[in-house]
């Protein structure tokens, strides 16, 4: 028999199994005295859950709230700017990942600066960037990073390779951010959100790939200092649902822990290899705006001085302005990474703003929970309640 890859995951999307974890958490929930309030971090997750209908299947005690974790929903338009600009200066070849062409700025989106003759490449991996910088050594080539801990090592790796080829032309733009500086803002921020932010959160199902490059222990200080349990799982909908049963097994026995789901891959010390590639070439900023959640201490990362020569936002510091962008009036998308709101909450989704007409962040990315809920929720139900 060839093993394939649908071979590999078929057990993790096992209906049956799926069911069986349904009742079990259930069955638990029963002995809830209240409802619990799960933030899923990540987007990957919040795809998970509505693709596979997860959030039917348990019962009304366990409730999921969307958390911030999409790097393209959390980019502010300051930063998108930035791309737009640097993408328009003379030869210029600007590249970058994902969704991040089609999220528009306060001048436009990287899609629109491309329609108007810039050179803007989108591609699958950071190295791509690195054969597009040796095939135009004319050029030069700007890599706009993004992205939490699972790809931040493979920035420091083309940095690294370009480094060890002598590649001159190839600069980057910094816009990695960390995962529990934000977890820890959802929670200790003292701003007009705080009590919102305080009544919501009762756990957190932390993202597996994130744990794989940082380890499970990036989560500790969570239930230790905050009274949070959190497990680390993994994206199918198996994985999520027995996360989901491992953190309300953790209410109802009375423990507040740390736990890893995801063990085919997460340790609690993660990648040490990826760790060192990664402390080589960043150090954390004082403050990263998130877009939605205003500016967060140290939650980002930017390249260290000794690299000061390869850093975009300062070879082009007088050609980028600073000055902070309001989004638009209409759109909740703050709300929404915050947990605060679920995407139909808000007055324009699925009318004046769908994933062909985004208004906001959290409709454009893939990994977005709008997008999730227009693309997987039951949409034309809910306008016939209207």
């Amino acid at each position: 028999m060839n093993l394939t890859l649908k071979n590999l995951y078929d057990d993790f999307r096992d209906p049956k199994t799926i069911k069986a974890l349904a009742e079990l958490i259930t069955q638990e929930a029963e002995k809830l005295d209240r409802p619990v309030n799960i933030m899923e971090v990540c987007g990957g997750h919040t795809h998970t859950i509505m693709k596979y209908g997860l959030k039917q299947l348990l019962p009304e005690k366990i409730r999921f709230i969307h958390g911030p974790g999409c790097p393209v929903c959390i980019m502010p338009k300051e930063r998108i700017d930035h791309a737009y600009i640097l993408a328009q200066q003379p030869d210029v070849i600007l590249v970058t990942l994902g969704d991040m062409i089609k999220v528009p700025g306060s001048k436009g989106s990287l899609q629109q600066a491309r329609s108007q003759g810039a050179d803007v490449r989108f591609v699958y991996s950071p190295l791509d960037a690195l054969k597009i910088a040796r095939e135009n050594p004319e050029k030069r080539v700007i890599f706009f990073a993004i992205g939490f801990e699972t790809t931040t090592p493979m920035t420091a790796a083309l940095i690294d390779r370009a480094e060890k080829l002598g590649v001159t032309n190839l600069l980057y733009h910094i816009n990695h951010v960390t995962v529990p500086e934000v977890m820890r803002e959802l929670i200790d921020s003292r701003d007009e959100h705080i009590d919102s932010y305080n009544n919501r959160i009762d756990a957190f199902i932390g993202p597996s790939h994130v744990s794989v490059i940082a380890g499970a222990k990036i989560y500790r200080e969570f239930p230790e200092r905050y009274g949070r349990p959190v497990v680390v799982s993994g994206f199918e909908p198996v994985d999520v649902m027995e996360g989901v049963l491992m953190l309300v097994r953790q209410f109802t026995q009375g423990r507040c822990e740390l736990e890893i789901q995801y063990r085919r891959s997460v340790t609690m010390e993660g990648n040490l290899s990826a760790q060192r590639q990664i402390d080589k070439f960043f150090e954390k900023r004082e403050l990263f705006k998130w877009r939605g959640l205003g500016n967060i201490p140290h939650s980002a990362l930017k390249l260290r001085e000794a690299y000061a020569h390869l850093d975009a936002e300062k070879v082009y510091g007088e050609q980028l302005p600073v000055e902070e962008i309001e989004d638009h009036k209409l759109c909740i998308c703050g709300d929404i990474l915050r947990g605060m709101a679920e995407p139909t909450e808000c007055q324009v989704f699925g009318t004046a703003c769908t994933p062909s007409k985004p208004l906001g962040s959290c409709m454009v990315s893939s990994e977005g929970a709008c997008a999730a809920y227009y693309k997987y929720g039951d949409l034309l139900q809910r306008r016939s309640d209207r």
